[in-house]
């Protein structure tokens, strides 16, 4: 259990918005300085079923199963063959690899506010068709209607305003499109949570609670995650990796596990 300024600064990242504006923006620069350019394509915390099995992959992609297992639970619902597609906070563009190769969306595009992680997806994905750009999830550089869906996935429980996020999704969305959205939240904020959905004026048409799997996940993980993090950070900054990471015996997999913390995915749909 994490203890002292760890567990406080921790309690605050599910929390209230200008601290963990300032701590998120920082603690990304900061790991994407340490990753530098290894290729660790995804940094979620993966999806698990029950029985084991999962989607068939490319070799290559094995390392990145139970990641790329959560990006397509996340968008299985729709067919992205043929259209727009904007992944919002895309980190080191792992998901935009999954798309172009399982998903063959027409266009796919990655936007993520860690200048580094863009530049390093535009080294390592381009020529999988993505297109990366730096910018505010809270205030997307796009016209009106240019998307046919929108995937988010772990990432909106930093943003300050999920409102405004959720306006600016509307507004980029086409007529039809959909917000394919998955994330983590307290288990006493998920009827805020629900309810800020419920007023994006668009409808919710599916919403599932994977926490269970996406433990799982975690605890089949957690080894490897922990080597990488012994090999790549300094010592100093291990502990609160391993938190960052929700590795086996901390604060925040305690609280995916316990059920405190809740993980859900949802499909959002635009009249």
């Amino acid at each position: 259990m994490a203890k002292g300024p760890i567990r406080f600064l921790l309690s605050r990242l599910l929390g209230s918005s200008r601290f963990k504006t300032a701590l998120w923006s920082r603690w990304y620069r900061y790991v994407e300085k340490v990753i530098d350019d290894k290729p660790i394509w995804f940094m979620n915390y993966g999806f698990m079923p029950a029985d084991g099995l999962g989607i068939k992959l490319q070799p290559d992609d094995e390392p990145d199963r139970t990641s790329i297992q959560l990006y397509d639970v996340v968008t299985r619902a729709v067919d992205l063959a043929g259209c727009d597609v904007l992944e919002v906070s895309c980190g080191r563009g792992g998901g935009i690899r999954f798309l172009s190769t399982y998903r063959k969306p027409r266009l796919v595009a990655g936007l993520d506010r860690t200048e580094r992680a863009v530049a390093f997806c535009g080294r390592h994905h381009a020529e999988r068709g993505g297109r990366f750009l730096a910018g505010d999830a809270m205030s997307l550089p796009f016209a009106n209607r240019s998307f046919d869906a929108i995937v988010n996935v772990e990432a909106s429980h930093c943003y300050p305003d999920f409102a405004r996020f959720l306006s600016e999704v509307r507004r980029v969305l086409r007529s039809g499109g959909h917000l394919l959205l998955a994330d983590m939240r307290k288990r006493d904020a998920i009827a805020a949570w629900r309810g800020e959905l419920q007023q994006s004026e668009m409808h919710a048409s599916e919403e599932e609670d994977i926490t269970e799997h996406v433990v799982r996940a975690l605890e089949n993980s957690s080894d490897r995650v922990s080597a990488l993090i012994r090999e790549n950070a300094p010592r100093w900054a291990r502990r609160f990796m391993a938190h960052f990471a929700a590795t086996k015996g901390t604060s925040v997999y305690n609280q995916l596990k316990s059920g405190e913390v809740r993980y859900i995915r949802f499909v959002l749909h635009k009249p």
